[in-house]
């Protein structure tokens, strides 16, 4: 049988019984769920606020829109990012007309705190750092950085549903999440954005839904005459969350714990199996980070006959990700991050989700280090 790289678990039954109640309702969109999740979040989190919406891509919009407007960014200005991550990283940075400046990825392949210090100029106004596959990397360092420059930090946390660090959950001027199809809290796509700042949340609420000062379900519950007497205070977006995603993510959150350590499982077998073959170099995880672990990533030579030779054995990993300077939209972008573009054309992604047997890890490992 194929080994993929992703194969996303549902509770089916118990998914199915919270979406028959949004139907039964009547009430399948903003509103009843999506509260819900929302303070299902935020106790889970331990995170001040959560606002549930359509995708993680909408959110990491959202957290530049807002900071802009908030702290009067002009456009042209900077937002220190990384290459190595998914395209919506750095999309979110250009929908406001800012500049992503790439700086260089550590041997954790997040965002090295020495290299961001060295690309901050008077334009800059914020680091967007991404949690890739779950790691926190440097993330303290940045953290520290940011405080003494005085600038925003924006976590692009799509990997991190359930990563800890020191026991915690990461916390930044505005962080995101991903609960994508197949991340480690899949729902068919949504995501949440957690402002440390209660305005701003009150200002994302508002922007998610079009600029209106009050949601459908708040003049549905709203016992008085006139629930039509709203206000649209600007142009915002239609990225708010729904019912039905929300039903899915409720049902989910409850096993997000024990998939994710199942998912620690699958990692330290990896970590087992190829501590002793020089030719395949491990990526570490941050100093007091409890990784979510969605991803499982080493560095090999000869990467694209590999992955051919796993294919054919019917196990298939990915990529995550190409170095963004790879595509036409940023390829007058000067080369200023050797680890990255390093890491871009040496990386695997290996199969990892919680319908991995041991016997299934242990057929990657031994195919990894034949052909590797």
């Amino acid at each position: 049988m194929a080994i993929q790289l992703f194969v996303p678990h549902f509770e089916v039954d118990e998914c199915l019984e919270e979406i028959r109640t949004c139907l039964e309702k009547g009430w399948t969109g903003l509103g009843f769920k999506t509260v819900e999740i929302e303070e299902a979040w935020k106790k889970y989190t331990g995170l001040p606020n959560a606002h549930f919406l359509n995708s993680a891509t909408s959110g990491l919009h959202l957290a530049v829109n807002i900071l802009k407007h908030a702290h009067n960014w002009q456009d042209g200005d900077e937002i220190i990012s990384t290459p190595l991550t998914f395209v919506s990283t750095n999309h979110a940075i250009l929908y406001e007309n800012m500049t992503p400046v790439f700086a260089d990825v550590d041997e954790h392949l997040c965002l090295d705190p020495l290299d961001i210090e060295k690309k901050i100029t008077d334009r800059t106004r914020a680091v967007m750092f991404v949690g890739l596959g779950g790691n926190t990397g440097r993330l303290e360092a940045v953290k520290a950085l940011c405080a003494e420059r005085g600038l925003a930090l924006i976590l692009d946390a799509a990997h991190m549903a359930g990563t800890r660090l020191h026991g915690e959950f990461p916390e930044a001027d505005v962080t995101v999440f991903s609960f994508q199809a197949v991340k480690n809290l899949p729902t068919g796509d949504s995501g949440m954005i957690c402002f440390a700042d209660k305005s701003l949340d009150e200002e994302a609420r508002k922007k998610a839904w079009l600029g209106i000062n009050k949601d459908t379900f708040s003049r549905t519950n709203d016992k008085g005459a006139y629930k039509w007497m709203y206000d649209v205070e600007y142009t915002g977006f239609k990225y708010n969350g729904n019912s039905i995603m929300a039903a899915i993510g409720l049902v989910q959150l409850k096993q997000l714990d024990k998939h994710n350590a199942y998912r620690r499982q699958i990692a330290a077998w990896y970590r087992a199996g190829f501590a002793n073959n020089p030719r395949i170099k491990l990526v570490p995880i941050g100093p007091g980070c409890e990784s979510s672990c969605h991803l499982f990533q080493i560095l090999v030579n000869k990467r694209d006959e590999l992955m051919l030779a796993l294919n054919r054995e019917e196990i298939y990993p990915g990529v995550h990700y190409r170095d963004n300077r790879d595509y036409r939209m940023f390829a007058q972008t000067v080369e200023t991050a050797p680890r990255a573009r390093y890491a871009s054309e040496h990386v695997i992604s290996l199969p990892l989700h919680i319908g991995l047997s041991k016997s299934d890890v242990d057929s990657v490992i031994q195919a990894v280090n034949s052909h590797a």
